[in-house]
């Protein structure tokens, strides 16, 4: 369903037409509520230490979880102390949860555990982004900036810096959910601070954002799921018969990715975002290795055959994203 909806998005076909009256309701919600912030009818929650928000007005995966682990590490490695908040997508926490490298995927998430390990800096999920922020403060006071993943239209947190990233899918058919893929309309793009648009993407006709980056998303080194210091490069699994899936939002850059490195995959299985894999879907079938992203390793470690490769992958930026938002936050004083 979530791949029909995919490609369904990207034309404007008799079942979107269909849908346009739903998606003229939505578009509506959407303003309304915007505006009632901007006039103050309902109040955002300022926290201590300036915050920034990486998001995106489609829905699906864009590469919000790599440009944040990528930011929270180069934000580390200047001398900050950020802390992640993320709603927990996929997880069945209700309330406010900090997030350990040894978390469950199915309690808070797999893209925040993926955030806290790959990071190593403080993650809380929570659907009230405000009470996880708050939550994360008491328990780290000192980290010095927030970093909100997938919060764009959350609006109930305040921030200091948008960051808006954009893949090769564009914004589809422009039109709304469920229509379209549209959270928001193009023009929000003009309102955040900075566009990162990520491998191939280019910016909706018409926007003109205050800075644009260019994101690539590289690697070509595996890891073994069950020994992470079993480390082969890409050419090492070129002669082996392998299988390939992926539960992400976009299945097929991971595929694409594989096939760039020169590995010829005998099977490959698309599933829908977040996907809570059971044993009968890792099974190797006609294949001696099993390839995955690390998203959707995080959810396999106890079920996944011996022979399971997980391909991590870095966000590159160009320019420097990080010294830019230094820059930004270079105006706060310290927390």
């Amino acid at each position: 369903m979530n791949q029909w909806l995919a490609s369904g998005w990207q034309q404007r076909g008799p079942l979107n037409a269909v849908l346009l009256p739903v998606a003229f309701v939505f578009a509506l919600a959407v303003r309304l509520r915007r505006l009632a912030y901007r006039m103050g009818w309902c109040t955002a929650g300022k926290l201590p230490v300036p915050v920034v928000v990486v998001g995106n007005i489609t829905a699906g995966g864009s590469g919000k979880t790599p440009l944040t682990i990528h930011l929270a590490r180069s934000l580390a490695g200047r001398g900050w102390r950020p802390g992640i908040v993320s709603r927990g997508y996929g997880g069945r926490a209700r309330g406010v949860e900090a997030v350990s490298v040894s978390s469950e995927a199915a309690l808070v998430g797999d893209e925040p555990l993926l955030l806290a390990r790959r990071s190593g800096c403080p993650v809380f999920v929570g659907r009230d982004r405000v009470a996880a922020a708050r939550a994360l403060l008491a328990a780290y006071p000192d980290c010095d900036v927030l970093i909100s993943d997938d919060g764009l239209q959350h609006l109930r947190l305040a921030r200091d810096v948008e960051i808006v990233v954009l893949d090769e899918r564009g914004i589809g058919n422009g039109w709304p959910l469920p229509a379209g893929p549209l959270r928001e309309c193009p023009s929000r793009i003009d309102e955040a601070h900075a566009l990162v648009l990520n491998g191939a993407a280019l910016p909706p006709p018409g926007v003109r954002p205050r800075c644009q980056f260019r994101m690539r998303l590289s690697g070509s080194r595996f890891y073994n799921l069950h020994d992470a210091q079993r480390i082969c490069a890409a050419e090492d699994l070129r002669g082996r018969t392998l299988r390939a899936l992926a539960g992400i939002g976009q299945p097929g850059r991971f595929f694409s990715q594989l096939e760039g490195l020169g590995l010829r995959v005998r099977t490959q299985q698309a599933f829908p975002d977040h996907h809570a894999f059971q044993p009968s879907d890792l099974v190797l079938q006609d294949a001696d290795a099993l390839l995955m992203t690390e998203k959707d390793a995080v959810k396999c470690e106890a079920i996944a055959p011996p022979e399971t490769w997980v391909l991590p992958v870095e966000a590159q930026l160009e320019p420097d994203l990080t010294q830019w938002v230094v820059e930004k936050l270079n105006g706060f004083p310290p927390a």
